[in-house]
Parts: structure tokens; sequence; C-alpha cells
């Protein structure tokens, strides 16, 4: 199986004309990458038009909070990208004011086509633009693909576990975390211990 081609993506913020694919791509993501790590029954029972009501909420809310998508030169989504402050105080850097990615998303046939990569970028240099220094997120422990492409772009495992509720059921779920100053080589400024959260 040869990898997809790369692709040419246009960045912007999503926006209302948005929700219905935002929440086509988010359970399809879901369906395909988190196969074998969720429970099957889950993943089946994930219906877009039952996540339009939270995209429409998304879509509006003000900076720092932001939705990002990637799309191809004929309009069409390939990818989002979610960012805020931090949500939990257990995340937050000690010393450095902290985002949180919240998640990456692609549609399956567009997975392997620069499309993610464009909107994480995207949305790092927006968070850094926002005064944020560190961000965390939370993937999936056994989801070893989306772990791969995060630590593919500079974020690193920092030792954090904790259980994340799946409907009914709980899956394990690690903390990866990254400097924003510093996105392309992800190295701390000097002399800065890594990381030390309150």
């Amino acid at each position: 199986m040869g990898h997809a081609p790369v692709m040419t993506w246009t960045v912007r913020r999503a926006g209302p004309g948005d929700v219905g694919e935002l929440a086509r791509i988010n359970c399809e993501s879901w369906q395909h990458s988190a196969r074998g790590v969720v429970p099957d029954v889950l993943l089946d029972r994930m219906l877009p038009e039952s996540y339009l009501n939270g995209w429409r909420r998304w879509v509006r809310l003000p900076d720092p909070d932001g939705v990002f998508v990637a799309e191809d030169e004929a309009g069409r989504l390939g990818s989002y990208c979610t960012v805020a402050e931090a949500r939990d105080d257990d995340d937050i850097h000690a010393d450095l004011r902290t985002g949180e990615l919240i998640g990456v998303h692609a549609d399956p046939l567009h997975m392997g086509t620069g499309a993610g990569r464009a909107v994480h970028d995207a949305a790092l240099d927006h968070l850094a633009e926002q005064g944020f220094r560190y961000a965390v997120l939370w993937v999936l422990k056994d989801d070893w693909t989306t772990r791969s492409f995060y630590a593919h772009h500079g974020w690193r495992h920092d030792g954090a576990t904790k259980d994340h509720a799946a409907g009914d059921q709980r899956v394990p779920v690690v903390r990866y975390g990254r400097f924003l100053n510093a996105r392309k080589r992800n190295r701390p400024p000097s002399g800065f211990r890594f990381p030390a959260f309150g």
C-alpha cells in the first residue's frame, strides 16, 4: 500500500458553513483511527448529526479558542484542528501560559496528504500569537498512529495518564506537551527545566 500524494491545502478559520463537514470528519476520523482502541459499538453509533450543535458553538467561540480547517483547491475540507486555553488546571504549566490542542482530525481519504500537518501548524501558530508558550494534548494511549503523528511534529509524552470516558467505557489516554516558542525544534529556552506542572 502506497502513501497518499501530498496535496496543496489552504488553511483558514472554520465558520458556520463548515459545521456539517466538521461533524462528518469528526465521526469518520474517530471511526477510522480509534478502531480497535475504542469499542466498535461506540464508534458505529457515531452519527454526524449528533455533533452539529457542538460544532455550531465551537465555530463561534472567540480567541484564544479556534477551529482551523484545511481545504483543497475545490473547497472541500480535508482536516480540522481545534485549540483552546488549557481546560484542566492539572494541565497548566507552572511557569508558562498553556494552551491545549484538543485534536487534529482528517478525513480518512485525506490522511497522509499534508492536511493534518497544515491545520496542526496553523493552530499552534495561533496559540503562540495569542501569547501561549506551552501546549498540551491528550491522545488515546493505544492509538499509535496518532501518537506517531504528534511525536513527528515535536510533541513529547510527559508521563501523565488518565482514563477518558467513551460512552459507558473508560479508555486510557496519555498527555503530550511541547513549547510553542521553539516549535521547529521543540527545545526549551536556555536553562529551562522541562516541564514543571503545578
